[in-house]
């Protein structure tokens, strides 16, 4: 199978799940014998614009404008129309200008086209202004897939309430349960005395980090000596150092900036538990999936899309309920064998429901059949699926 993959951002390029998901999907199917060329907009001018890696092709295409933080590059769209010798095309978020052309012009090429929906809604668009988009481009560009790949039932169901009519399958996010583990290396970064709590996030509106700092602060009347790290940087970064200064908690927060994701697994094996506030996630949260793997609890804010498959693994709160986060953070700093015991059921449920390797199975599998046929399921009824 020959395909075509359109990303607007490729780990290592730029961190982060949707990145790191077009990465290790291409990476994985051309390690099972399929060719994969991904086409990307060049974040950066120093990568080569072309270079075969991990088995497959990657090219760069410059930007030469920017919308609402939203790259153009129009030689992506030139490349777009070549697409002889492909057999499918498989586009990453319909929130990209990328995914946009290639729904455009695989449609023109009349090629299968398959679009992974990685979060309703954009991080840099206010969500009453992104919502007219949804409703018109956004939506117009889901129907012209042959199928769109959505992470839960929950994506599913949101999805089709924006009035999109494509098939739809139901693909879960899977985490590399092999790499996140509870046991090995643990990071020494996370240093202190007391309880270590961790926050993995971008540190821009969407995430809430100003939240996480809130619910550590409220934490620490009860446990004085805990500590929260936050890994991962972004635009608000000085303005969250400025708020623990002045707060007196140099001591408590700890700005561990961007770290490698290689060395993710040990950061997550060297906490205590968890703390997820962001308002704004993609189908599954994969800090959330990389926590469970690495047997660590967690305290998140409840996310209807995804909540419900994980409800028995960690405590889940309403976005912007700082009491109610720190509440529940204290009971697990309080308790080390609830934590134990949340832990080992979340690694239970990773590797029964979130298995990475299940996840490029099930995309590989539902790629090759719209290869098989051209006319599936553009003309066949077929109700939404689930791997």
């Amino acid at each position: 199978m020959h395909v075509l993959r359109v990303a607007q951002k490729v780990y290592p390029d730029v961190e982060g799940g949707l990145p790191y998901h077009v990465h290790a999907m291409s990476r994985d199917q051309a390690a099972m014998g399929h060719d994969v060329t991904v086409l990307t907009v060049r974040q950066d001018p120093s990568p080569p614009k072309t270079e075969t890696r991990d088995g497959y092709r990657l090219v760069r295409f410059d930007p030469r404008a920017n919308l609402i933080g939203n790259q153009i590059a129009p030689g992506l769209a030139r490349r777009l129309l070549k697409t002889d010798g492909f057999d499918v095309v498989h586009a990453h978020s319909h929130i990209y200008f990328a995914t946009n052309l290639a729904a455009a012009i695989a449609r023109y090429r009349d090629l299968p086209l398959a679009i992974t929906n990685h979060g309703m809604y954009s991080q840099s668009v206010s969500k009453r202004v992104f919502s007219v988009y949804l409703k018109t481009l956004g939506r117009w560009t889901f129907n012209q897939a042959d199928v769109v790949f959505c992470y839960t039932e929950g994506g599913r169901e949101r999805t089709e309430r924006i009035g999109v009519t494509a098939p739809i399958d139901v693909v879960a996010n899977g985490i590399d349960e092999t790499r996140f583990t509870p046991d090995g290396r643990e990071s020494d970064a996370l240093g202190g005395e007391g309880p270590t709590v961790l926050a993995v996030l971008r540190l821009k509106d969407g995430k809430r980090p100003a939240d996480a700092i809130e619910v550590i602060d409220r934490v620490r009347d009860r446990h004085p000596t805990a500590g929260l790290y936050l890994a991962g940087d972004g635009p608000l970064r000085e303005r969250l150092e400025r708020t623990v200064a002045r707060r007196g908690l140099e001591d408590a927060v700890t700005f561990l900036g961007s770290v490698p994701y290689d060395e993710m697994p040990a950061l997550y094996r060297a906490c205590d538990a968890i703390v997820h506030p962001s308002e704004a996630e993609g189908g599954s949260p994969r800090v959330i999936l990389e926590a469970m793997a690495a047997g660590r609890p967690f305290v998140a804010t409840d996310l209807e899309h995804f909540s419900p498959s994980i409800a028995d693994v960690g405590r889940m709160r309403p976005v912007g309920h700082v009491d109610g986060m720190a509440e529940d953070l204290t009971e697990l700093l309080s308790d080390p064998n609830r934590r134990r015991r949340l832990g080992e059921r979340g690694r239970r449920l990773v590797e029964s429901a979130f298995s990475w390797r299940s996840t490029v199975e099930g995309t590989t599998e539902t790629l090759e059949r719209l290869c098989e046929s051209a006319d599936w399921p553009r003309t066949a009824a077929r109700p939404p699926g689930q791997r």
